[in-house]
C-alpha cells in the first residue's frame, strides 16, 4: 500500500501515554510512538530530531516536554471515507480528544503527512 497517512504530531507525557492510547483508541484514533515505527530505517533518531525541533520551535514554551513520547495520532477506519480527505468533525474530534489532555500534551494544531503506517497483524 503507497501513499501517505495524515497525522497529528504530539508530545506526550509519559505518565499519561498508556491511558492517553487506550483513551484515543476508544475514539478510534491510533496513537504511533515515533521511535518504534517500522516505515522509517532510523525511526529513534527521527523522532528525537522532530521532538528537538518542536521544543527549539517553541522558544521554552514547551520546556517541560523536553523529555516526552513523540507520536503521531492517525485517524481510524470510521473517520475514513476512501480517498476523500479526513472529514472536519474528524479533526474537531481529535483537537477536542486532545484539548481534555492539556497538561499532558503539546501540539500544533494541524496535520502532517508521512507514509503510510501499518497495523501490525496477527498471522493465520
Amino acid at each position: 500500500m503507497r501513499g501517505h497517512e495524515n497525522v497529528a504530531t504530539v508530545l506526550v507525557d509519559p505518565a499519561v501515554l498508556d491511558d492517553f492510547e487506550l483513551d484515543l483508541m476508544s475514539h478510534d484514533f491510533r496513537v504511533w510512538d515515533v521511535q518504534t515505527v517500522p516505515t522509517f530505517p532510523d525511526a529513534k533518531r527521527l523522532a528525537f530530531q522532530i521532538r528537538r525541533s518542536l521544543i527549539e520551535w517553541s522558544q521554552g514554551r514547551w520546556a517541560v516536554a523536553a523529555d516526552w513520547t513523540l507520536v503521531w495520532i492517525t485517524f481510524g477506519e470510521s473517520w475514513l471515507d476512501g480517498d476523500e480527505p479526513i472529514p472536519w468533525p474528524a479533526h474537531a474530534a481529535l483537537w477536542d480528544k486532545l484539548a481534555e489532555y492539556a497538561d499532558h500534551v503539546r501540539y500544533n494544531l494541524g496535520l502532517g503527512g508521512v507514509p503510510r503506517l501499518s497495523v501490525p497483524r496477527e498471522a493465520p
